[in-house]
């Protein structure tokens, strides 16, 4: 997993349109703007360099958001079943595959006390699911997951190979099928329930420097003191964009029994998102011995612009609730 206070996401992209029976997700390309090169006069800017167009294709590169791409740095996701059914108890299988060999990948750094973490989100964000698969000697992945509606999902491996210096973030698109009605983004707020628990947001997701969310936990009112450690911290914060679905992860500030960090009810995190738009911020904390997913929708660089297909405060936008399967 990714190490720091470090986002790995995004770029922009269209996610795609369904009828009222949904089989086989199609993987979508992010969509960006390419300007018409400029014919030029002389006098004027010069065409680059080849060396220098090299430079700057590798700068741009190394910030492809992450979860976008199947395949990076030399490593591609394989999900062996791109189709399941809604409703079903079923079993996702996966392989990271190095694309220099064409072998499984079976050496894996621990980031957060795991080998690697899974995400499973719905295209409309009202489902997620993080899951922490067993893997094979062959290299193979497996975990049992229940998806509850139809749709189109992206499947998220988050990881570091054994002697990589940096994790990186694959993803691929699941198909669930059956009966589909797509759902509009949950009503943005600094407020959710989860469970008899009220955790709510404070600081603005910005864009730029960024800087600190902090999410508070209560029950029955009163400020939750002893959160439990889980992954290594006192909460595990996951944020989707609106639209293409790029992903981004981030760890709070402070570590449990450090002699600074108290166990709640703040979890603070330092972020920065690197453009405008609409996400869906899933935050995992641990408390008597469950772990629960509190989710919001918030919005990058300001209020909402209209139109964007968020649902409006009182819709009443429904989610999946859960979030964990081990």
């Amino acid at each position: 997993m990714n190490t720091g206070l470090k986002i790995t996401a995004f770029a922009a992209a269209v996610a795609a349109t369904f009828g009222t029976a949904y089989g086989v997700g199609t993987g979508i390309d992010p969509v960006t703007d390419r300007d018409k090169t400029p014919t030029t006069r002389h006098g004027e800017h010069e065409e680059p360099k080849k060396e220098e167009r090299k430079g700057e294709k590798t700068k741009a590169a190394a910030h492809t958001p992450g979860g976008l791409q199947i395949s990076d740095r030399g490593y591609t996701l394989d999900l062996a079943d791109p189709r399941i059914e809604a409703g079903k108890k079923q079993r996702l299988r996966f392989t990271v595959v190095e694309d220099a060999t064409g072998r499984n990948v079976t050496a894996y750094a621990k980031e957060h006390d795991k080998e690697l973490h899974l995400i499973v989100a719905s295209r409309d964000l009202t489902t997620y699911r993080h899951l922490h698969p067993t893997r094979a000697a062959d290299g193979t992945w497996s975990t049992d997951v229940r998806l509850p509606e139809a749709g189109g999902y992206r499947v998220f491996a988050d990881f570091r190979p054994e002697g990589a210096k940096e994790g990186l973030t694959l993803g691929a698109d699941l198909g669930v099928a059956g009966p589909y009605e797509p759902r509009k983004l949950p009503a943005p707020g600094t407020t959710t329930k989860v469970d008899g628990y009220d955790v709510t947001l404070k600081g603005d997701l910005k864009t730029g420097a960024g800087g600190d969310l902090t999410l508070s936990v209560a029950k029955n009112g009163r400020p939750v003191t002893d959160l439990q450690p889980y992954l290594g911290a006192y909460g595990h914060l996951v944020a989707l964009r609106s639209g293409d679905l790029a992903y981004l992860h981030v760890h709070p500030n402070g570590t449990p029994g450090d002699g600074r960090t108290k166990a709640g009810p703040g979890i603070s995190f330092g972020t920065a998102a690197p453009s405008k738009g609409a996400y869906r911020l899933f935050l995992d904390f641990k408390h008597g011995g469950e772990v629960r997913t509190a989710a919001f929708t918030v919005y990058a660089g300001g209020a909402a612009e209209k139109g964007d297909g968020a649902a409006e405060e009182g819709e009443g936008a429904t989610e999946e609730g859960g979030g964990h399967e081990h």
